[in-house]
């Protein structure tokens, strides 16, 4: 029988002081002498393999060879002239598997270099700072949309900036960021995005226009004739469900949106949360929202995932993490049904999974259930194509749900570009993102100065 307790969503389960400890930043920066010890540890490689790591790309060893010389604007214009949001890839990177798991220094017996904690430490001091490293060429006379105010939209927005072309950057939301936001843990990044938001935008040139959503009240066609170029960001905006009986119920709901409402959240004493709580997915999101689950002052945080932990998206330290914070993780198991008491979740049943000789996951046939009152879907995001069509008509070509493009991120459509997670690429990450936005940049220049050329 389902516990009587269930079903007991609520505010305030912990005290302000413990909820401020439990959201404050779980990597806190290092300080000047922690920086130069750390600094100093790098043996500034050649052929750094740190480099060959980073998508965008970064001269590490350069960077951290300025900290040593107290040289922070040096350093930081080494990082965002090559990331320019490389204070949010310091917070939210894998570092494990990219930069810092390439330093040679990443033996059994010697750890890696601090690379992000190093890169943290130089780009906060431009933004404690407001210095202005970056200028605007003089005006290009062009003007370019870009949809979608996240890392690949504000990287691209500012690249163009940069070289003189008028910007008008829309997004659904009130806010820019993106997953910077709206959708990573906030004890990652408190109080920080806008920030680096803020500054981004100083170069000038930008405008941010908020609540404009392509294909409600802003439409491809009509940006096409009112711009010279077009990019598109707009990341994975629609949730894959799971398609099960209660889903609907109070209490079952996607984990991107909880993040969401946790982010933006004034007083999370204010913000509900259940005794106990099941995450279902194996990525990062789903690593966030049980960890936040557990920080709000759930009792039982489980996550749940249908294969095994190799085959997890979220990276081997966030998996440790989750753990470490007290979270249960249960490997092998899909779930099959929602069960309801009195109208309300009370649990979630489960089956036991296993490969079959082909590799092919199937049901063991061997069944549990999990008490309940909140259940986070954490499985999977996907492009939302209704945004790219008019009249039920594709008007970009769309490819195993991504958008198509080429090796200049241009889409089907001459002068529409797109980058960042709608196009999918090496990695889902941040960082590969902004890479996306600044190479598409790169091409849109190039395309409109061709233009001009011509035209001249």
């Amino acid at each position: 029988m389902p516990r009587k307790d269930l079903g007991d969503i609520a505010p305030a389960r912990l005290d302000a002081d413990t909820l401020a400890r439990n959201f404050s930043d779980v990597a806190p920066p290092l300080d000047r002498r922690g920086a130069l010890i750390a600094a100093q540890r790098c043996f500034y490689c050649y052929d750094a393999p740190c480099i060959q790591a980073c998508p965008t790309g970064i001269d590490i060893p350069s960077f951290i060879k300025r900290i040593t010389t107290d040289n922070l604007k040096g350093a930081a214009a080494d990082i965002l002239g090559a990331n320019i949001l490389g204070g949010a890839c310091a917070r939210v990177c894998p570092t494990e598997i990219l930069c810092e798991g390439s330093c040679v220094r990443n033996t059994p017996d010697d750890a890696p270099v601090q690379i992000g904690a190093l890169q943290r430490y130089a780009t906060d001091w431009v933004y404690d700072a407001n210095a202005p490293l970056f200028s605007r060429a003089p005006d290009s006379g062009k003007h370019v949309a870009v949809v979608g105010a996240g890392p690949a939209g504000l990287a691209c927005a500012h690249r163009l900036a940069r070289a003189g072309h008028r910007v008008t950057l829309f997004d659904a939301k009130d806010k820019p960021g993106g997953l910077n936001e709206y959708g990573i843990a906030a004890y990652k990044v408190p109080g920080f995005a806008q920030r680096e938001i803020d500054w981004l935008l100083s170069i000038g040139g930008i405008t941010f226009q908020g609540g404009a959503e392509l294909g409600r009240n802003l439409h491809l066609p009509d940006l096409r004739r009112d711009h010279d170029a077009v990019f598109l960001g707009l990341g994975l905006a629609g949730v894959n469900a799971l398609g099960l009986d209660g889903e609907d119920l109070p209490g079952v709901r996607n984990a991107v949106d909880f993040i969401e409402e946790l982010r933006q959240c004034a007083d999370l004493a204010t913000l509900p949360i259940g005794r106990r709580v099941v995450v279902i997915g194996g990525g990062n999101t789903a690593i966030d929202a049980a960890i936040q689950s557990k920080r709000l002052g759930a009792e039982s945080v489980t996550l749940v995932y249908r294969r095994g932990p190799e085959s997890m998206s979220a990276t081997t330290h966030e998996q440790a993490f989750a753990k470490d914070e007290g979270v249960n993780v249960v490997y092998w198991a899909a779930p099959r049904s929602f069960v309801a008491q009195d109208g309300q979740l009370a649990g979630i049943r489960f089956e036991h999974t296993l490969l079959d000789d082909a590799g092919r996951l199937l049901g063991s046939g061997d069944h549990f259930t999990l008490d309940a009152d909140t259940v986070l879907k954490a499985i999977g995001q996907v492009l939302v194509p209704s945004a790219l069509q008019d009249g039920g008509t594709d008007l970009l070509d769309i490819r195993n749900g991504r958008i198509a493009v080429n090796a200049d991120f241009e889409t089907s459509l001459q002068g529409v570009y797109a980058g960042g997670d709608c196009v999918g690429g090496k990695v889902d990450l941040t960082v590969q993102a902004v890479e996306d936005g600044q190479r598409a940049a790169a091409a849109i220049d190039r395309a409109l100065l061709q233009r001009a050329l011509k035209a001249a």
